[in-house]
């Protein structure tokens, strides 16, 4: 391994330290009382390092909700949309890993921490909501836009999106959020997207100029 790519990979490792560290505190102090110095001493690292690796306290921020914000990309093995089997498919297996995804407790810690300082620093929802949030829709939006391109639906791709959010969740997002009810199980999850999957496709029938 040559010295600059053994820097690299050290750096690399670095860098997830930080990220970890800042996730840790922020998740335990608050976003608005953790200091960098905290950071810093938690990772390991100095602040010097710590502002060269990943930046300042908003940047971390930023930095920690993108990483879970990549999970909830379109799977690039997801099958073409181009008939209303497939689109159910497609739309019960993104769904089982919304679900899965965002209910993963560290998560909905984010959105605790959030709520929590949206008065103190309103920029960590802002955060949540451009990065985490938008790589939902976005996603909810390619599968819409596909049926819809394939004649399967008619509507707009985002309003489309948001009801089979809605479908999906129901009051399951509130519920996690106030701790009143425990993640689903792999299989109650499947069956949530499965129902929602379901039941959106029954709101909206073939379109006329597409029936058989």
């Amino acid at each position: 391994m040559s010295k600059r790519s053994q820097q690299s990979d050290e750096e690399s490792i670095a860098r997830d330290r930080i990220l970890e560290a800042a996730f840790a505190a922020f998740m335990r102090n608050g976003y608005a009382t953790t200091s960098t110095l905290e950071i810093a001493t938690r990772a390991r690292v100095s602040k010097r390092e710590l502002y060269a690796l990943v930046g300042n306290k908003q940047e971390m921020l930023i930095a920690c909700i993108s990483e879970r914000a990549k999970r909830l990309d379109v799977p690039a093995d997801l099958p073409e949309v181009r008939d209303r089997e497939t689109l159910a498919q497609v739309l019960t297996s993104f769904g089982t890993k919304l679900v899965h995804e965002t209910s993963d407790p560290a998560v909905i810690a984010v959105f605790r921490l959030a709520i929590a300082e949206s008065v103190q620093a309103p920029e960590v929802a802002r955060a949540l909501n451009s990065i985490g949030r938008e790589a939902r829709r976005a996603a909810l939006r390619q599968i819409m836009a596909q049926a819809q391109a394939s004649g399967l639906l008619t509507g707009h791709p985002a309003e489309l999106a948001e009801q089979f959010a809605g479908l999906l969740w129901r009051d399951l997002m509130v519920s996690l959020l106030l701790g009143v009810t425990e993640r689903p199980r792999p299989r109650e999850i499947a069956e949530r997207a499965r129902n929602a999957a379901t039941a959106f496709l029954q709101l909206h029938p073939v379109p006329e100029e597409h029936t058989p």
